[in-house]
């Protein structure tokens, strides 16, 4: 039996005075109304109605039940809405701010066509991990090392002239000795990439080949490091979808092969696994994972 239901029906009828009426505003049948009462009689093992006369009274018995059963209606009627407020509250999720906000859009669109009430918050790769760390977001896409991630978008050089060679060689950006003339060539490191597993290893390679120093450098943010690359030999360490993005012509590394990875990191383990489960290649297609495809809006990818 459902006890809720009975008490609903319960609860209208002995408002109304009438089975009738009682059923019309509780949205059942009467007869629908009669069983569920009757059945919450029979569960009780008394009388709720004095049903020998036309008019329907409450017993005794009746009218002590009255104000635990209205009691129990108006809970389930709450709890019914505390549900619905905790399934819209919004999913806080921060994403890497290189994201492209097209897409992004995209991603939350999707998101609320499988019942997630995406809010995403662009932040740098600290202050993802910050923010998951101490709740203020739902959930964080994190940078970690390549081999222990989810996603993972391959890094390259970009420039503003055409690559000679199919790969570039950092030794290639070594100047000679004898200096030559040629003009010091950097490799900009925005801030997305400007984490331990990517930094380092391309610093203790580009000492080992014979880079200076200074050819490897961090850039306060992605707009300085592109904005360097656009008006000058520099190249910009980016994914293949960035150099896109800024008209410039990307070629990959021959060594060190680098890659961003990404994992999901959130404070309920719900979270993380609705987002995997529903949304893995919206969020791949977001950050630049090659070959990702977005869901399309039938379901299909």
């Amino acid at each position: 039996m459902d006890v809720v239901a009975a008490c609903r029906a319960f609860v209208a009828v002995s408002g109304h005075g009438s089975f009738t009426s009682g059923a019309a505003a509780a949205g059942i049948p009467q007869s629908v109304a009669s069983r569920r009462i009757a059945a919450l009689e029979e569960h009780f093992g008394s009388r709720l109605f004095d049903r020998s006369s036309r008019a329907v009274r409450l017993t005794q018995f009746g009218r002590d039940m009255l104000p635990t059963a209205r009691h129990l209606v108006d809970l389930a009627d709450a709890m019914a809405h505390d549900a619905e407020r905790a399934r819209l509250s919004p999913l806080r999720i921060a994403v890497p701010d290189v994201c492209a906000a097209h897409r992004l859009a995209i991603l939350v669109a999707e998101g609320r066509r499988r019942g997630l009430h995406l809010e995403v918050r662009l932040a740098g790769p600290e202050e993802r991990s910050r923010l998951c760390r101490t709740l203020e977001t739902r959930a964080s896409l994190v940078a970690v090392p390549a081999a222990t991630a989810a996603w993972r978008v391959p890094l390259g050089l970009a420039g503003r002239a055409p690559f000679p060679a199919p790969a570039v060689s950092l030794e290639s950006l070594r100047t000679s000795r004898s200096g030559g003339g040629r003009t010091r060539r950097r490799i900009l490191i925005q801030p997305e990439d400007d984490v331990p597993h990517l930094r380092d290893p391309l610093t203790r390679v580009g000492h080992a080949v014979g880079l200076q120093p200074a050819q490897v450098t961090v850039t306060p943010t992605l707009v300085d490091a592109a904005a360097e690359a656009l008006s000058s030999p520099d190249l910009l360490l980016c994914s293949r979808d960035q150099a896109e993005e800024f008209g410039l012509h990307w070629c990959p590394l021959a060594g060190p092969a680098l890659e961003r990875g990404y994992d999901l990191a959130a404070g309920v383990r719900e979270d993380a696994e609705q987002l995997r489960v529903n949304l893995r290649a919206d969020i791949a297609w977001c950050l630049g994972v090659p070959n990702a495809r977005r869901t399309s809006n039938d379901g299909t990818s």
